[in-house]
């Protein structure tokens, strides 16, 4: 939990800015270079490139996430990711330049930022471990925790993210039943 002063708070809202994106329609796309981050006050995301004409969903986030592609931010480089909406989706949106200004003007904002990241980056730590240590089956069951996700995703980007064939995701599917 961090405390902001009321003015600060103020400050931070009259940053921020609302944006509703359609289903199937990109926030981002692969090329481009990111300049804003995001919460979702509603709806889902998904990150995916495209490779040898095949889509790969690499990362899906939902209602109360914080996102960017921060592989494409931070160093202002091209990124590598589309970010679509998997449902109507309602962003706060928060340009770089802002955050920036923000984390400088407002120390209880910085440290707000930081336990965000932290949390953002030990996720995907728990992903990549998961990869490496964990059964096809075993990640699939991991993913029985997040109705959300499962009921929002299709076989195909679900299948993806699990770094599995469709195919193969509905054998386990199968056999756990």
């Amino acid at each position: 939990m961090v405390y902001l002063e009321p003015h600060e708070l103020d400050l931070v809202i009259s940053k921020c800015r609302q944006k509703v994106i359609s289903k199937g329609k990109l926030v981002l796309k692969a090329g481009q270079i990111a300049n804003q981050y995001y919460y979702i006050v509603k709806g889902g995301l998904r990150f995916y490139y495209e490779y040898n004409n095949r889509e790969t969903t690499t990362w899906v986030c939902f209602q109360n996430e914080f996102f960017t592609e921060i592989s494409s931010l931070h160093p202002q480089k091209p990124s590598r990711f589309n970010i679509q909406a998997i449902e109507e989706t309602e962003l706060i949106v928060l340009d770089k330049k802002d955050m920036d200004f923000l984390y400088a003007y407002i120390p209880g904002w910085e440290e707000f930022g930081r336990k965000i990241w932290e949390a953002t980056v030990a996720r995907m730590i728990d992903q990549l471990l998961n990869f490496q240590t964990l059964s096809a089956e075993e990640r699939y069951l991991r993913f029985l925790s997040t109705p959300e996700m499962l009921q929002k995703i299709p076989i195909n980007q679900l299948s993806s993210i699990l770094g599995i064939t469709p195919n193969a995701l509905s054998r386990i599917r199968n056999k756990i039943r």
